[in-house]
């Protein structure tokens, strides 16, 4: 039985990005109440609005990712992957390196290879385990992740 955990069907655990995780809307939200009517003074020595800065601010105060699993109409290759939703994880599928639907994720995540020899080693669960334990420790997609 898979404990309630935020992961992509692809390999990517969405609990160590800041969008899956809610840190960007926590954020955005401390800094939106924390900046409210506090710079009206420096409107004309600053060359943005804070009318736009707030509005900015406001977005990014809804942008929670509802994860993968959740969307309905998925756009990703691997949300249509039969033998993936039946699977719950691309890295529990022996054909994952040479699928090419994962083909986007093993570039722009490289490191999802690593975490699927980590799963043939000790298994989904405890592999989730270990990835919620570096999401504690800071580990952001943000920063692992290739463009």
């Amino acid at each position: 039985m898979t404990e309630n955990y935020s992961y992509g069907i692809c390999g990517v655990f969405c609990e160590q990005c800041p969008s899956g995780n809610g840190k960007i809307t926590k954020l955005a939200s401390e800094l939106l109440e924390e900046t409210k009517n506090s710079f009206s003074w420096a409107e004309d020595i600053v060359d943005f609005s804070f009318d736009d800065l707030e509005k900015g601010l406001n977005w990014l105060t809804k942008q929670d990712c509802p994860g993968c699993l959740n969307i309905k109409e998925p756009w990703c290759d691997v949300l249509k992957c039969e033998k993936a939703k039946e699977l719950k994880s691309c890295l529990l599928c022996e054909e994952y390196l040479t699928c090419s639907k994962t083909d986007y994720h093993k570039d722009r995540y490289p490191f999802v290879i690593d975490n699927l020899k980590r799963v043939q080693l000790i298994g989904l669960e405890n592999h989730f385990k270990e990835e919620r334990e570096k999401a504690k420790k800071g580990i952001s997609l943000v920063k692992i992740r290739k463009y």
